[in-house]
């Protein structure tokens, strides 16, 4: 057996790793949740001329939502902006189908603002990145 790291791996490599986790998974969980699609989505706050100043990047698979990105720009921050991007995510999901919406979240970041719109923490990272603790929440929708 030979073991090889590569930081160009080939598309079709990639591929066929995810096909053989895919046929694995298939032993434990119905053919329909197996070979669904990842919903990929995101969510956009535009000033009065359509500048960008605040977003979410998302996808979904199974019958999670992951919220991967949140960004707010200096100007909107403090101004419910966060909260309607996350409603917007979540009203999003739920019409998809997803049951439950999930993050990451580091402690100099938002915490505190996913845990007021109803996230939950289920696990910490300390020393990640180095001085820092990264949060895993989640939330029922």
């Amino acid at each position: 057996m030979n073991i090889e790291v590569t930081s160009t791996p080939q598309k079709e490599d990639l591929k066929f790793i995810s096909e053989g986790i895919k046929k694995y998974n298939q032993k434990y969980i119905p053919d329909d949740v197996v070979f669904e699609e990842d919903a990929k989505f995101a969510v956009f706050a535009k000033s009065e001329n359509g500048e960008i100043q605040g977003g979410i990047r998302a996808t979904g698979f199974w019958n999670y939502c992951i919220i991967e990105l949140l960004w707010l720009s200096e100007d909107t921050r403090g101004l419910g902006v966060g909260s309607e991007l996350v409603a917007a995510a979540e009203k999003y999901a739920l019409e998809k189908g997803f049951q439950y919406i999930r993050t990451e979240t580091l402690s100099f970041q938002a915490r505190p603002f996913y845990e007021k719109l109803g996230f939950k923490v289920y696990g910490e990272l300390p020393d990640y990145p180095k001085g820092h603790t990264t949060y895993c929440l989640v939330k029922k929708l």
